[in-house]
């Protein structure tokens, strides 16, 4: 629908000024639509725009802050919720232009590459979250390439590419995440584009990923928390206890806990039978003992009654299920009850246990296969940085120094 393009949109959309005292507006922000009204109606024919996010790429194809842009764009999200909806601006919350992100202000090319890349994907079952992600950041690198007069995969040059990775002064302006994800929504356009879609992942730059050390949980706090765990006279509740069982023993995600249902749990054949929410992918784990115990606990002395086939609920009416935050919240109480890790900065989320649980694994020898297959990991990599924390392991890597004598004062404090 063409903006404010004939009288009747032009006295719609005028109205939205009129109504200023009686919705309660300040003449300020009357005026700052009025000015945005008046440009739209004074250009709307000469500059052919067809719709409102043409009047957004107006402006955004000249050098503009981003606050300056987020502010258009809601100034002019608001315009076009009351011509097209009749909706007021409300005060409360942002009317936002279009979609948000950068794929809405493509060349026809680019929205054609990401479009293709999303349904090959979804077709391939890839995880929709995984999706978004990376058609995210293959976006923002094409539009960095329209900024650059780039508006097709043929005329990609290699100094546009590395120019928008790496500064003049080689400083490095992308992670190698990004790279990835780029590169991933390439891969999967070759059949479609097989000389253009190489061609630029070839000038994609060779990017070293840097990892962070994870921390860890000493051994001092392993007993710290599973006394805690196995403490009945202390403030967790059983619920509370439980979740932190799961976590601790069977190293779930948080995300696996929150969606456990009854019919997760095979009692019988003492088994846990779920499907991962990151992966999609089926998993089974052994139902130990201390695990049953706490989950049979808990359902039947301090679950409310509910109608919900979630395991874990909220302590309060309507007994929902409870959301990965509120898992996030039984973490950091355990932890605070068990007395560690309270210092600012201090690794306190339940994903600390999950690596405990796996490097557990690796120090009892169990084979590498068998810890990524309990994990629910989908790929051998995902056990990299679970492997850098087994510092027995390492140590057995170290090199003995004797080969290579150091003079004392390497080691003097003078």
């Amino acid at each position: 629908m063409p903006p404010c393009s004939n009288k009747d949109s032009q006295g719609e959309a005028t109205s939205i000024l009129t109504q200023g005292e009686t919705k309660g507006y300040s003449k300020s922000y009357v005026d700052n639509f009025s000015r945005e009204i008046e440009k739209i109606l004074t250009l709307v024919d000469s500059k052919k725009w067809s719709c409102y996010t043409d009047i957004y790429k107006e402006y955004s194809k000249k050098s503009h802050s981003p606050g300056f842009l987020r502010y258009k764009r809601t100034v002019i999200g608001a315009i076009e919720q009351f011509d097209i909806h009749g909706r007021y601006p409300d005060g409360r919350r942002r009317h936002e232009l279009f979609e948000r992100g950068s794929y809405p202000l493509l060349s026809q090319e680019f929205k054609s590459i990401i479009d293709l890349y999303c349904e090959v994907e979804r077709k391939r079952g890839k995880k929709l979250t995984t999706i978004y992600t990376e058609s995210h950041n293959a976006s923002t690198f094409f539009l960095s390439l329209q900024h650059k007069g780039i508006n097709s995969l043929d005329k990609i040059t290699e100094e546009a590419v590395l120019s928008i990775f790496m500064s003049p002064d080689d400083t490095l302006l992308r992670s190698c995440s990004y790279k990835k994800n780029v590169a991933a929504v390439l891969k999967a356009c070759i059949p479609y584009h097989s000389e253009t879609c190489p061609q630029v992942l070839s000038f994609l730059p060779a990017l070293r990923e840097i990892r962070k050390n994870i921390q860890y949980l000493t051994p001092e706090e392993i007993q710290k928390v599973k006394g805690t765990l196995a403490d009945g006279g202390n403030q967790l509740t059983l619920r509370d206890k439980a979740i932190g069982i799961l976590a601790f023993y069977r190293g779930l995600r948080c995300c696996d806990i929150a969606g456990l249902t009854l019919d997760s749990i095979n009692w019988d054949s003492d088994f846990i039978d779920i499907r991962q929410q990151k992966t999609q992918i089926p998993l089974e784990l052994p139902l130990t003992a201390v695990t049953g115990n706490a989950i049979y606990d808990y359902l039947t002395s301090e679950r409310p009654s509910t109608k919900s086939r979630y395991i874990f609920v909220s302590q309060h009416k309507p007994y929902e299920q409870l959301k990965n935050r509120s898992l996030g919240n039984v973490a950091v109480k355990i932890m605070k009850v068990a007395g560690i890790r309270q210092s600012k900065g201090d690794r306190k989320g339940f994903h600390i246990f999950r690596h405990h649980f796996a490097t557990a694994l690796l120090e009892n020898g169990v084979p590498q296969p068998v810890i990524s297959r309990t994990l629910g990991h989908t790929s051998p990599d995902s056990l990299e940085s679970y492997l850098r924390a087994d510092f027995p392991k390492l140590k057995e890597c170290a090199i003995n120094m004797e080969r290579f004598p150091v003079p004392k004062e390497v080691f003097s404090h003078e």
